[in-house]
């Protein structure tokens, strides 16, 4: 072998936690000695590449999908480290691996600590992974005392003509949750399909029924209506752990893989940002603040909408929520402005006009009493993050 190893990548670039695998591969090389790398930019499900048998090399990285695959990777004679997370470990090949009953775990735990005791998981039942995450946050609900509703389908059948069947099964299960509730979706994908099912059947997300994914895809994530908290696993390090791995195979030196590799938290939007409101009366009073906050409402508004006295929703919400309706619409309009500051660079008469303020120097005196800083400071400092 030369000092600059030939090493083939066969990991999918179709999703993000391809991609970041990636990343962390690279970043072990930027530290480490250079590899001359191949990438094969293939589908998650794609066939044996046709290259594969004429290409001399010195380590392959895959996640691979199938024992046809593997044999012929096999067949190279090369070390290989596998990230395959849809089947069981083949033998004789080394696996690196999100640990995915802890990302079951800290879906449950997010969830526990928005206050919510009735829980579901939607996810799929022929990939070992998704079977792996309703395990850990079924063990972790079970263990405070709670039970679970599973929805489970095939991945192939998902992606079928009968897509528009199986949602009407997701519709009717999501009906048949008992509500408020806490949902943990498998991954992102799967999140999207509960949230449609909410829009179809006008549930309040997050007040009646919470939703989690997997994998924190950004754009999916946004894409989302609401937006959709995710737990993160940590893909850069199984990359990094997976290039470190074959490096010291490489060598031919002696190597176990490491642990599974823990997840590294729920990064929460609007899908979970949320206490579990048992009262209906401020669970509706809740719902119409957060979708009409920012259109400038106010407590009489919500009170016309709601046809109740001032003195019922005062008492309501105080003792389901903790605030007052007016505090509930100011920390609805300080949230807005916190992210329209950290993600844009509208100016703050924008900001105020989106957030349903109508003057940019009552916005900046709001925001400062609610949370100690400027809106400047804020700025500043979160987009040095």
């Amino acid at each position: 072998m030369s000092d600059q190893p030939q090493v083939a990548l066969l990991v999918e670039t179709s999703i993000i936690y391809g991609r970041r695998v990636l990343m962390g591969i690279t970043d072990y090389m930027r530290t480490n000695r250079p590899w001359s790398c191949f990438l094969d930019q293939r589908d998650l499900f794609a066939s044996p590449p046709g290259w594969l048998k004429r290409w001399q090399g010195d380590g392959i990285i895959c996640r691979t999908t199938s024992p046809k695959l593997l044999e012929a990777l096999k067949e190279t004679g090369v070390p290989i480290v596998d990230l395959n997370d849809i089947h069981e470990s083949f033998e004789g090949v080394p696996k690196v691996q999100s640990d995915d009953r802890a990302i079951g775990r800290v879906a449950a735990q997010h969830l526990i600590e928005r206050g919510f005791r009735r829980f579901g998981f939607c996810g799929f039942a022929d990939h070992r992974w998704s079977c792996e995450r309703r395990d850990g946050f079924v063990a972790a609900l079970t263990e405070a005392g709670h039970e679970c509703a599973v929805q489970e389908t095939t991945w192939s059948r998902s992606s079928s003509k009968a897509w528009e069947a199986e949602q009407q099964t997701m519709v009717r299960w999501v009906d048949s949750l008992p509500k408020p509730a806490g949902v943990m979706a498998c991954n992102d994908m799967r999140g999207r399909h509960v949230l449609d099912a909410c829009g179809q059947l006008d549930i309040a997300v997050p007040e009646a029924l919470a939703v989690v994914g997997c994998d924190n895809d950004d754009l999916l994530c946004g894409l989302c209506s609401p937006p959709l908290s995710s737990v993160v696993p940590n893909a850069h390090r199984v990359g990094y752990e997976a290039a470190a791995l074959l490096d010291r195979l490489m060598r031919g030196e002696a190597a176990e893989p490491p642990p599974p590799i823990e997840p590294m938290g729920v990064i929460t939007r609007q899908s979970t940002d949320v206490l579990a409101i048992e009262d209906g009366l401020t669970a509706r009073a809740v719902r119409f603040i957060r979708e009409r906050a920012c259109d400038g409402v106010s407590v009489e508004d919500v009170l016309d909408h709601l046809c109740v006295s001032r003195s019922v929703l005062e008492r309501k919400m105080r003792d389901n929520l903790g605030r007052s309706p007016r505090a509930e619409i100011r920390n609805v309009q300080v949230k807005r402005v916190k992210d329209l500051l950290t993600t844009t660079d509208l100016p703050l008469s924008r900001i105020a006009e989106l957030a349903g303020y109508k003057h940019d120097e009552y916005m900046s005196v709001v925001f400062k009493r609610e949370t100690g800083v400027t809106p400047g400071d804020y700025r500043r400092d979160a987009q040095a993050q």
